[in-house]
């Protein structure tokens, strides 16, 4: 590494048409001795050129040894070394930003109270927040839900948005896009990237592509462009923004093939769906996944987008497509200017970035390929993304599921005869569970038929097209809207009990489907549009009609929910709901006009016209030459000018806001949506000494699959639970309470709703929800008392004796979003430490980022086969002397006074994280550091 400003002779320009700008070129890397660059996957380039820019900055943050150490990557040479990456911007949206800009906001007043500047505390890195997570489908079926759910969306979010209305003055680089734009991917996609920066420095022009980290684990979607980003925690997202860079290990990159081309009837969502079962097969999570190959030149980039975003559900830190011809015709289709579209086209070809299949593969470290032309129309369901069903599969599935619930309740001693469940499962042809091998007889299937306008077992209660998955993309919003006109043509009609919306991802999807003249027919369906947000995906799917709330209640039923999201969590779309699948914007209109999940769309009749002929869906599927067509001639770039043209003013609602002002926020001790946080309260300058775990209590015991959505759920509060008995003690009534995604701005509502999801199952008690034992003794607390308490109330019990508390969990904990009150709240509940057997990528950062010490049990090894009840006092030793991947020690002690001691690996993987851990957290040490340079 030499010295002076270009430390690796990398520097050289490119002509464009603002002036000659400075690149760090690749290939000049190549030249001076490191081969094989041009043949790197092409994310790892775009990390490479990002530590190569940032080598030759005075902070000296990034090394030589970082840079060689992906310079030099090949799979059989993947540097144990973590690297600081340091991204061009920072996105968010407002479930994950509110709590980012409350913690922005304490920081500033705990700067002030140690003596320092708060302005200090301000974000370095350019960040933009999209207010998306908070309109709810109160109102639907109408003309005028759009408008009433806005109106709706203020009234409960007004202490929210004026938070959001400060933040956007007393922070430099910092945007916001108010509501009503649309979802934050695809705002980011269609406006936000440049995909190639073009920016001044000291008098200089530099070109540098966009790369980016996001506070929503659905960030990826913005690889389908090539753009180099992924979710991670809010508090690493915090980090960030001040300016601390975001440290990584060099990823192994799984390469994925595409060949071939999708069959007629087949969509995008049906592609990803296969994609995302291979992925979790192969196991890809902590790695890049990068496709490539010949089938790249039949997706259009909405396709790709669709694969890119749910990479949270396969696994990957991403899933990226490099930039081509198709890249390049996408942004001049969605409105960015010529001189853009020249700028990325001159900088990708300067640093051989633009991708063509006449050029060699990249090495990875893994290939998978896929022949697309096998891909078959699909849902994924009933509980998570990567369970892919074929259309003839979802029948069966669903009875299976039935059955093995009576079977379940059978076992376990409850009776049968009086079920109201297993009642109406009879009456509407269900096969008994003393006959579990027995198919439903042909007769027993037209029952069901003749019953289709009651509520019952498979019922569709919910249909919604929704999420950025799927409404980013023109060809299935498109494609809905041509099976909704053959459908009405048809005389087909939507159950009465189905609760249909239209949620676009952007306001440019209204315009091409007016364009189109397809609104009109999803709205005779009852598809009207009901806001520009994530909706049902995140769990703002609202109440459902009393009547139908009242017969899934009365008689205890397994009602659907069809969904174009990305997410089908347990106890996430609606408490009522318990099944829960992905399908394409199609496939949701048809299964809202079939209204249950109980039939084979490939061979029965989806509906009867009005003269009783059965209608298929074949016979309403669109041919892929309509929907093309549709396509061409209904979408244009003015359409995306005009409606991104005004995209940071707001509507007139968001205008007439009152924001309080200046450089502290003014704390309000009566709102019940924003608190200051306790984190640097009485704050010590010193971090405290490290010191083991004594006598540590199971909070929870869990098994596998234990999703964020399980940890800290985001949808309704029940009136009930402690998060509800506080707001009603706080004179908010039960209609006002919003949802737990609307409230993170305080700790109060939130530490109450951790562990709250009414679908979670602590193996310490026999009942759903969020229950736990308090391992007291009887001198403590009533005996009577100690079984089946709220997990809240257990926590503040445990915290009056000064009982530390740990968590054990299986495989796969804190899958789905990348929730920072996931580990927020497991802090403050007074865990200090999560003991499983993995741990899913963002969750474990947060966890960490929080101070929160995650362990997991050695291969081979879980609660099971070590005996574990967690019944257990618990002692974790050896963490004064911690190392990265190193062991520690846990003893666990039964209440006879036998021990059984086992190892565990410490899953704090760099020295940076272990420093974050000794500092209680990671914007703990970044505070401490602040005041230190004051």
């Amino acid at each position: 590494m030499r010295e002076g400003p270009d430390p690796f002779g990398v520097r050289d320009t490119i002509e464009t048409a603002a002036g000659r700008a400075t690149i760090y070129r690749l290939g000049k890397l190549e030249e001076n001795g490191f081969e094989g660059i041009s043949l790197l996957p092409y994310s790892i380039r775009i990390l490479l050129e990002s530590l190569l820019r940032h080598a030759d900055t005075e902070k000296h943050i990034i090394t030589a040894e970082d840079v060689e150490a992906l310079a030099r990557w090949s799979p059989e040479n993947i540097s144990d070394r973590d690297i600081p990456f340091i991204p061009s911007r920072v996105i968010m949206q407002d479930f994950t930003g509110v709590p980012a800009i409350v913690d922005l906001a304490a920081l500033r007043s705990a700067m002030q109270r140690l003596g320092g500047d708060p302005t200090k505390i301000n974000p370095v890195i350019p960040a933009d927040l999209v207010i998306d997570h908070s309109v709810q489908v109160d109102s639907y079926g109408t003309a005028y839900s759009l408008e009433e759910n806005e109106k709706k969306e203020f009234e409960r979010n007004g202490e929210r948005y004026s938070l959001l209305r400060w933040a956007q003055k007393a922070f430099d680089n910092f945007r916001v896009v108010p509501p009503g734009r649309g979802i934050i991917h695809q705002v980011n996609l269609e406006y936000l990237t440049p995909l190639v920066h073009l920016k001044e420095k000291n008098g200089e022009l530099f070109a540098f592509p966009d790369t980016l980290v996001g506070t929503d684990s659905h960030t990826t979607m913005i690889n389908g462009i090539g753009v180099l980003g992924w979710g991670v925690g809010g508090i690493e997202a915090e980090a960030v923004m001040l300016g601390q860079p975001y440290y990584m290990p060099v990823p192994e990159v799984v390469g994925f093939k595409l060949y071939g081309k999708l069959a007629q009837g087949v969509t995008a969502t049906d592609l990803v769906l296969t994609i995302t079962k291979m992925l979790r097969k192969e196991g890809v999570v902590g790695k890049f996944v990068e496709f490539y190959g010949p089938g790249l030149n039949s997706l259009s980039l909405p396709d790709r987008a669709t694969i890119s975003n749910m990479a949270p559900e396969y696994g990957a830190t991403l899933g990226i497509f490099p930039p081509d011809d198709e890249t390049l015709d996408y942004l001049r289709r969605t409105g960015r200017s010529e001189d853009q579209v020249d700028l990325v086209k001159r900088y990708l070809e300067a640093q051989g970035l633009l991708y063509s299949t006449h050029k060699p593969d990249p090495v990875f470290s893994t290939t998978l390929e896929l022949d697309m032309s096998t891909v078959k129309p699909s849902l994924a369901g009933p509980k998570r993304p990567q369970d892919q069903l074929f259309l003839s599969e979802v029948p069966e599935n669903y009875r299976e599921t039935m059955r093995q619930t009576f079977i379940r309740k059978k076992e376990s001693g409850l009776g049968l005869s009086q079920d109201p469940a297993y009642q109406r499962w009879i009456e509407d042809g269900g096969t008994p569970v003393e006959e579990p091998e027995t198919p439903v007889a042909e007769e027993e299937k037209a029952g069901v038929l003749e019953k289709a306008f009651r509520v019952t077992h498979g019922s569709v209660v919910i249909a919604a097209i929704t999420s950025c998955t799927n409404t980013s993309n023109p060809s299935v919003l498109i494609g809905a809207g041509l099976l909704a006109k053959k459908a009405v043509e048809k005389g087909l009609h939507v159950k009465p009990f189905v609760k249909t919306s239209l949620s676009p991802g952007s306001r440019v999807a209204t315009e091409y489907l007016k364009a189109a003249g397809l609104l009109p027919y999803l709205e005779a369906l009852g598809f009207h549009q009901v806001g520009y947000g994530c909706t049902t995906c995140i769990g703002n799917s609202g109440p459902l009609p009393e009547k139908v709330s009242q017969e899934i209640q009365e008689n205890d039923l397994t009602v659907a929910a069809v969904l174009s999201g990305n997410r089908n969590f347990e106890g996430r779309i609606n408490p009522l709901v318990k099944a829960n699948f992905l399908a394409s914007p199609p496939l949701v209109v048809a299964y809202a006009i079939a209204g249950t999940v109980n039939i084979n769309l490939e061979n029965d009749p989806l509906a009867y016209d009005p003269n009783g002929h059965p209608v298929y869906l074949k016979d309403i599927w669109p041919a892929e030459e309509e929907i093309k067509n549709a396509e061409k001639n209904s979408i244009k770039p003015s359409m995306f000018e005009k409606e991104y043209s005004g995209a940071l003013e707001g509507p007139k609602r968001w205008k007439e806001l009152e924001a309080p002002t200046g450089t502290l926020y003014d704390w309000n001790p009566m709102s019940t949506y924003i608190q200051e946080p306790p984190y640097f309260m009485d704050f010590p300058l010193a971090p405290p000494s490290p010191e083991d775990i004594k006598s540590a209590r199971v909070l929870a015991l869990f098994g596998d699959s234990i999703t964020t959505d399980h940890i800290s759920p985001a949808g309704d509060i029940p009136s009930d639970s402690p998060a509800g008995r506080y707001l009603i003690s706080w004179g908010v009534s039960p209609e006002d309470f919003n949802s737990y995604g609307s409230r993170r701005g305080n700790h109060e509502v939130m530490m109450r709703g951790t562990f709250g999801n009414i679908r979670l199952r602590n193996r310490l008690v026999d009942r759903e929800g969020g229950w736990t034992v308090y391992h007291s003794r009887k001198e403590d607390f009533p005996e009577e008392l100690c079984e089946g308490i709220p997990i809240y109330d257990a926590s503040m019990l445990y915290a009056e004796n000064n009982t530390p508390l740990i968590v054990i969990a299986g495989r796969e904990y804190g899958t789905g979003s990348s929730r920072d009150w996931a580990a927020k709240g497991t802090f403050l509940l007074g865990v200090k430490a999560v003991i499983a057997e993995s741990f899913e990528r963002i969750h474990r950062s947060n966890l960490v980022g929080m101070g929160v010490l995650p362990l997991q049990f050695k291969e081979g090894e879980n609660a099971d086969t070590l005996g574990l009840t967690g019944k257990e006092s618990y002692d974790i030793l050896g963490i004064e002397y911690m190392e990265p991947h190193g062991e520690l020690t846990v003893r666990a002690k039964d209440e006879n006074g036998d021990e059984v001691q086992f190892q565990v690996t410490l899953r704090l993987d760099s020295a940076v994280e272990i420093e974050y851990y000794m500092n209680g957290g990671i914007l703990h040490k970044f505070l401490r550091d602040s005041v230190k340079k004051k």
